[in-house]
């Protein structure tokens, strides 16, 4: 029975570390998701820069698509996510650059 109760002890011991690990593990993954779904924007901001062209562009879809992303920075907000607050400030940023030149250049 003492053996039973010292192996019940180290797993109780070893599962808060456990959880630790996979949550550094998990946060780093949404930060890596964040940032390729961020960065994946940046090509079409600068085409749409320097060619002052969106008519390829739907405005429907960004326009939803912005309201979208501003949503999940709320969300992120209120569950306090940085990697959620982070990538959504920086792809609402693109976004509305995308937004404003399809409206300017419509």
């Amino acid at each position: 029975m003492k053996v039973l109760g010292f192996f019940m002890g180290y797993l109780t011991k070893e599962r808060p570390k456990k959880i630790m690990i996979l949550n550094f593990i998990l946060k780093y993954i949404g930060f890596f998701a964040a940032f390729c779904t961020t960065i994946s924007f940046l090509p079409q901001a600068i085409k749409v820069y320097k060619s002052k062209s969106t008519k390829d562009i739907s405005l429907y879809m960004f326009l939803i698509f912005t309201i979208g992303t501003f949503c999940w920075l709320i969300y992120g907000v209120v569950i306090s996510s940085v990697p959620i607050m982070l990538a959504n400030t920086i792809t609402l940023i693109l976004s509305f650059f995308i937004l404003i030149y399809k409206i300017k250049y419509k």
